[in-house]
């Protein structure tokens, strides 16, 4: 590493708390090595207190760009200069680009989430679409599968604070896409959401049933609503294929897990910093396998 640092050298970082478990400065530090990039980046743990000094520092210091984790993407988005799309409807931010001063925040969950689709062979475009969750990850996604041209998306929430907030980001995708239809239901009315689901292309889920250590959960009590046209796929990626996933499969369904969504929203990250490709495929095989 110090043979690659100088006076020229970029910086990128990632910020919130907890941090030490992040792989983000391996997949990045590798990227910008494979690709002669002459950049590093590094993690620093802040707090939400923290939030206002450390953008004022990466203008201090020109620190090129940054990722956004919790606690920290909705306070981050009060302190840019401007907001993609996407993060404007999701008032969140996962992704700094510092143009001269000019900090851009972007939210790339969904752009990820859509990519992933897209590495499997599916588009979204002209799709109903059914999003079980509203919390930070299905909200990026909603917005982001709006903004690519879906047709229909059908959000199932249990009726608590993210519901409310839903309610909200359905406001705001009809202002920016009114040409989407956007419904919100309970996830509880099961006879509702298995019709939604027999007439959708594309099943996702997006809250946190299954993953680790509850891997024997489903949000899917009835694996008959699995059809083989039906695409289906998770957010959860520990572990790496789910029960959900499980289910899915064995009806013939095309399956997509969430561990790639995480791959990619790096890389459109990281397309946002470079102008350039990841290079996903060693990014995989190293990190995420």
């Amino acid at each position: 590493m110090e043979k690659r640092i100088s006076g020229t050298t970029a910086l990128y970082c990632l910020i919130g708390t907890p941090i030490g478990h992040s792989g983000s400065p391996a997949m990045y530090n590798y990227s910008f090595q494979k690709l002669g990039i002459d950049s590093a980046y590094v993690a620093f743990d802040i707090s939400i207190e923290k939030v206002a000094d450390t953008i004022s520092a990466f203008k201090t210091l020109n620190i090129k760009g940054s990722n956004v984790t919790m606690p920290c993407k909705n306070e981050v988005a009060k302190f840019m200069d401007e907001l993609s799309p996407a993060a404007r409807i999701v008032g969140a931010v996962n992704t700094i680009v510092n143009d001269g001063g000019k900090l851009t925040g972007h939210i790339t969950d969904g752009s990820g989430f859509v990519r992933n689709l897209k590495e499997h062979g599916v588009d979204i475009k002209n799709k109903k679409i059914t999003i079980l969750g509203a919390g930070g990850a299905a909200t990026a996604i909603q917005v982001q599968c709006a903004l690519d041209g879906a047709k229909e998306i059908n959000i199932f929430n249990i009726k608590d604070d993210f519901y409310k907030k839903a309610e909200k980001t359905i406001e705001n995708i009809l202002k920016e896409v009114p040409e989407c239809v956007v419904n919100l239901y309970d996830l509880e009315d099961v006879q509702n959401l298995n019709e939604k689901i027999a007439a959708s292309d594309i099943l996702v889920n997006a809250t946190h049933i299954g993953m680790h250590p509850n891997e024997d959960q489903s949000p899917i009590k009835d694996a008959s609503i699995f059809r083989k046209d039906l695409v289906v796929s998770d957010v959860v990626y520990n572990p790496r294929k789910t029960k959900f996933l499980e289910d899915a499969e064995a009806a013939g369904c095309t399956t997509v897990g969430g561990i790639g969504m995480l791959l990619w929203q790096g890389a459109e990250a990281f397309k946002l910093y470079t102008g350039l490709e990841m290079p996903a495929k060693e990014v995989n095989e190293l990190y995420f396998k």
